[in-house]
């Protein structure tokens, strides 16, 4: 009977089923718990991040913690993102000038007076591409200035508000009230050919009558409008040459004038509402019809 029951224990030791302790079971699934929640990351990750986690996993070892060590490089994702930041364009000078804070100080520091010498329109910035036109602003009306200039334009101060106007037409001294009338007559001796418009001869007239002191006017020459009498240079400049100008477009309608251009800026008949325009830069005082009036009739 004892070798009986010897016998049978021994078989039963042959059948058992042995249970693999907890660890060794848990660390593999654990690894590929690890490795399916990566790889559903590779998906939804950027073409860089997908890169960087491929080339890591082909040199996966028999180390579990190596391998997931190498695809998950954290610095590596790091860096991807940061470069995103160097595309942000710095601010030029001009936006630097208009933010709020800067404005806000200018207007806060002005403390000069001028008059403008003659009617400007009202921007909400110095840029000419960017700027909306607010208005006009009349001659003769004293404003305060920031002392900022950009672009071909200064900084007033109107109402609290930054506007900004036209450069080179603001003055010291208050300008006359009204601008000389059309009487009078040429005694300076000055002429113009029997070959221009009558229209060119009339504006000839009036400036010599009220601006005696100009004695040179270019008429007639072998390019565009004065080729065809129909445009004179009225050779002036600074503070009196704005005055011939503001004159001028005073009394086109008298005069048949179709625009006038002085110190880089022009006046049209079509486009009145506007007042002075600035012009683009052509390069030279001639060409930007600083040192004279330009005035084209019909």
């Amino acid at each position: 009977m004892a070798e009986h029951r010897h016998k049978r224990e021994t078989n039963a030791r042959k059948f058992r089923v042995r249970v693999p302790k907890a660890p060794f079971v848990a660390a593999p699934l654990a690894l590929v718990a690890t490795l399916s929640t990566v790889g559903a990351g590779v998906l939804v990750a950027s073409p860089e991040t997908q890169d960087l986690l491929a080339s890591s996993s082909s040199t996966t070892t028999s180390s579990g913690s190596q391998s997931l060590g190498a695809a998950v490089d954290l610095s590596d994702r790091a860096r991807v993102v940061s470069r995103s930041g160097s595309r942000i364009e710095p601010l030029s000078e001009i936006e630097k000038m208009i933010t709020v804070q800067a404005t806000a100080k200018a207007i806060r520091r002005a403390d000069t007076q001028l008059w403008t010498t003659t009617t400007l329109n009202l921007w909400t910035t110095p840029q000419e591409a960017t700027a909306e036109k607010l208005g006009e602003l009349d001659a003769g009306k004293k404003v305060l200035v920031t002392g900022r200039s950009a672009a071909g334009r200064i900084e007033i101060v109107l109402d609290g508000k930054s506007r900004w106007v036209t450069s080179g037409y603001l003055s010291d001294e208050k300008p006359d009230a009204s601008p000389p009338g059309l009487g009078g007559t040429c005694t300076n001796g000055t002429s113009v050919p029997s070959g221009v418009s009558p229209n060119i001869a009339a504006v000839h007239q009036a400036v010599c009558a009220n601006f005696p002191e100009i004695t040179t006017y270019g008429t007639l020459r072998d390019d565009g409008e004065h080729s065809q009498g129909i445009a004179v240079d009225i050779m002036v400049s600074g503070a009196r040459g704005q005055e011939v100008a503001d004159f001028v477009r005073a009394n086109f309608s008298d005069l048949g004038v179709n625009y006038v251009i002085h110190a880089q800026q022009i006046w049209s008949v079509d486009r009145s509402s506007e007042g002075w325009r600035y012009m683009e830069d052509r390069g030279s005082v001639t060409a930007n019809h600083y040192d004279h009036v330009h005035v084209t009739t019909y």
